[in-house]
């Protein structure tokens, strides 16, 4: 059933990366079925970690090729390259750099990095957990809003990521919970199937007893059932979208994209005139002596530029600037309805540079072009 080139295998496991087994991603699928045919649209599935791109592939031919559309996120260049042969949409990039639709995927498929994520890094990735910081939590915190109410979650994590946190989330997002034992046991892996629902309270007693079963497991006092070679209980669902994603792209430009711009442009010299060439106008002196704060600032607005020298002998050639930068920020807020209300905030903000090409004769950064901030 693998798609992936043994040449393409050996290579992502040196990089690190270990593609789900072939067995445990058969026996998944087999837990999964397509919606009604009678039901309009089409299914839209999700691999937010996607690597090579074969699980979510699988899972769209497994489905119906006619009626499941694949998307899949991946980081590594040579990973996303692959899977963009496999799939329908392929971002290569990071999934913390992108924009994608909330509620717009029937399925979630979920395998992400293993890992602790480092305290000092977890706030500027937009992490909100108190408990252990992991990378499966931030995974998680990510891509739930992605996932429409009734579809299917399959989150392939190893065990002992089960704490008391993460088992909370779990068990408030999702009904119809299971967790089997992965068929490879390197990695101590567990899938976990569930259907999304709105949040509610853990009250129910048969929510209270999985919610027991899922902390033994990840304390390592009780072992998942091994998934089946053949599933014969009820199959998960993945309903049809309710439209096609209307946001799915990378932010920042991608690699590939910036070199040919750079190529198109040439570079700045084109414009190299109408950056450096403005006529110098007679500047009238200032009212009394500028403090340093004053220089600094009139640098840093372009209103004094030329060649100055310093006490110790360096020559600098300035000019000063101040550009405008915009900071961006989305919220999001549910209304009574179920529905989502996206506000987009953007603020202006000024940052002044100073721009210095060193004329000193037997300087280390002779000829360079230096920035001052």
């Amino acid at each position: 059933m693998a798609l992936m080139f043994p040449r393409l295998a050996r290579n992502f496991a040196k990089n690190g990366y270990y593609p789900t087994d072939a067995t445990t991603l058969e026996r998944t699928l087999g837990a999964l079925a397509p919606a009604d045919s009678t039901s309009s649209g089409s299914m839209c599935i999700l691999d937010p970690c996607a690597g090579e791109g074969v699980a979510i592939a699988e899972a769209a031919h497994a489905l119906g090729p006619e009626l499941a559309s694949a998307y899949a996120v991946e980081f590594d260049q040579e990973r996303a390259s692959h899977a963009r042969l496999l799939v329908d949409h392929c971002i290569h990039g990071d999934l913390m750099d992108t924009m994608i639709s909330r509620q717009a995927f029937g399925l979630l498929w979920l395998n992400p990095p293993y890992g602790d994520l480092a305290r000092d890094t977890s706030g500027n990735l937009g992490y909100e957990g108190k408990g252990r910081a992991r990378l499966e939590k931030l995974f998680y915190q990510r891509t739930l809003p992605l996932l429409q109410y009734g579809g299917i979650l399959v989150f392939i994590l190893p065990s002992y990521v089960l704490d008391q946190e993460m088992v909370g989330w779990l068990t408030r997002h999702f009904t119809d919970l299971s967790v089997f034992q992965a068929a490879d046991k390197q990695f101590k892996q567990v899938v976990v199937f569930g259907r999304r629902v709105r949040q509610r309270d853990q009250a129910g007693d048969d929510v209270k007893a999985f919610r027991a079963r899922l902390l033994q497991i990840g304390l390592g006092e009780q072992e998942a059932d091994e998934l089946p070679s053949e599933w014969t209980l009820l199959p998960y669902v993945v309903p049809t979208a309710q439209a096609e994603p209307e946001h799915f792209y990378r932010i920042s430009m991608e690699p590939e994209q910036f070199a040919d711009e750079v190529r198109r442009l040439n570079g700045l010299w084109p414009a190299f005139e109408t950056h450096l060439g403005a006529t110098q106008q007679t500047l009238r002196a200032p009212a009394r002596e500028l403090s340093k704060w004053h220089l600094a600032l009139a640098l840093a607005a372009g209103a004094i530029s030329g060649v100055v020298k310093s006490l110790g002998g360096r020559i600098l050639a300035v000019k000063g600037d101040t550009f405008k930068q915009k900071s961006s920020a989305v919220e999001y807020r549910e209304r009574d309805d179920g529905s989502l209300a996206e506000t987009r905030i953007l603020t202006d903000k000024f940052v002044p540079v100073i721009r210095a090409w060193d004329l000193t004769p037997g300087s280390a950064t002779l000829g360079q072009v230096l920035t001052i901030h």
